[in-house]
C-alpha cells in the first residue's frame, strides 16, 4: 500500500508523540480535487475514519482516507529537512506530473480526458 523511508518513520513517530489526539492517531492522508495540477494532497494528524486504511511502521502510523486509496496506493513517504523545502514528501507513482511546490499532482487520465484544476496558484496551499 504505502511505504515510509527511515527518515519519515523517525520524524512521523516524533510528530505523533507530540501531536497525537489518541492512541489511534496518525498522519491522515487524503487526495482532493484542486491545486494547480488537478489533485491536491491533504495531511493532518487525526484519528482514522470508517473504512480508512492504516499503515504502521514502528512508532509511525499513516492513515489513508478511504476515498483516496486508489490514488495513494504504491506511494512512498519521505521526510526532507532542506532549509527551503522541509516536511513530508509524497512520491506518487500515479502522478503524471506534479506542480512546482509539490502539493498537487496530475494523473494520467484514461481516454485522453483532461484533469480538472481549480486555477489556484502554485505555492498558495
Amino acid at each position: 500500500m504505502i511505504t515510509l523511508t527511515e527518515k519519515a518513520i523517525t520524524e512521523l513517530g516524533a510528530l505523533l508523540e507530540k501531536k497525537a489526539k489518541s492512541p489511534a492517531s496518525g498522519l491522515r492522508l487524503a487526495v482532493v480535487r484542486g491545486g494547480c495540477a488537478g489533485w491536491s494532497y491533504q495531511m493532518q494528524v487525526a484519528d482514522p475514519e470508517p473504512n480508512d486504511v492504516v499503515v504502521e511502521s514502528g512508532k509511525a502510523r499513516v492513515i489513508v482516507a478511504a476515498d483516496s486509496v486508489d490514488r495513494l496506493s504504491g506511494c512512498e513517504i519521505d521526510f526532507s529537512d532542506d532549509l527551503t523545502d522541509a516536511g513530508f514528501k509524497i512520491h506518487n507513482p500515479h502522478a503524471a506530473r506534479s506542480c512546482g511546490c509539490g502539493t498537487s499532482f496530475e494523473t494520467a487520465e484514461p481516454s485522453g480526458a483532461e484533469p480538472v484544476a481549480d486555477g489556484e496558484a502554485c505555492g498558495t496551499h
